[in-house]
């Protein structure tokens, strides 16, 4: 679990799994339960891996996905990335969401909303032999039923991908949402105050140029369900 819980039946206070994973700048925003946890990871494929190389901090975007009590990243053998992962030091995984904007009616006052988690750990290499299962979790997470509808992967191709798996028992989760929270002293201040969301969803699928004939307008399925139509290849080209 990503905290521990504490309290009576039905629930109770979640505390975090160690002082070093406690949210401290607005602790009241703190989520440290499992399920505040995955659902964060599991709303967005991307994320940042921050480590060390060579002495110095690096950062770097990949994309992660979510098994069970376990984080996975994947890429190439040859990532710098990857390869000092491999070599067993401690990395921390943030994933980030903004959900809107908050204008409030002092400058100051403005803020966002937004979900984070930060997963702290050792991580280490996937075993050959679970690979593909693993890469099949994240495929099937986003495009439910397509692993098996693709070319089926070649040993070569596994050979030349890591993946790295880092359990999930030091994470903590930072959320925010609602209105301003102005001061009584500004809300006679004549400006709109407000929030401005942003979404994340998906576009209309663009078929790429020389899909065999019945292919261009097949319907691409999302965990979310079904996405639109997608715009035909000849349209997409520009003719008609």
């Amino acid at each position: 679990m990503a905290g521990s819980k504490r309290g009576g039946q039905g629930g109770g206070k979640v505390e975090p799994p160690s002082a070093f994973t406690r949210v401290r700048r607005l602790a009241e925003r703190g989520r440290y339960d499992a399920a505040s946890v995955h659902a964060i990871l599991d709303a967005t494929p991307s994320c940042i891996v921050a480590h060390v190389v060579d002495g110095r901090p690096v950062a770097t975007p990949t994309l992660h996905w979510r098994i069970g009590e376990r984080v996975y990243w994947h890429g190439s053998v040859a990532s710098r990335m990857l390869k000092t992962n491999a070599q067993g030091g401690d990395v921390c995984l943030t994933v980030y969401l903004m959900d809107g904007w908050v204008l409030a009616r002092s400058a100051f006052n403005h803020t966002v909303n937004y979900r984070a988690v930060m997963c702290f750990g050792r991580p280490q290499p996937v075993p050959a032999a679970d690979k593909e299962a693993v890469l099949r979790t994240f495929t099937e997470h986003w495009f439910p039923g397509r692993w098996d509808a693709l070319r089926p992967v070649n040993r070569k191709e596994l050979g030349a991908t890591t993946v790295m798996s880092m359990p999930l028992d030091l994470a903590s989760a930072k959320v925010r949402s609602g209105e301003a929270g102005d001061p009584a002293r500004d809300l006679d201040w004549p400006v709109w105050a407000g929030v401005v969301p942003l979404r994340h969803g998906l576009g209309v699928p663009v078929p790429e140029a020389g899909l065999k004939p019945g292919l261009a307008r097949a319907r691409v399925v999302t965990h979310g369900g079904p996405r639109p139509k997608p715009r035909a290849a000849a349209r997409r080209r520009g003719a008609g």
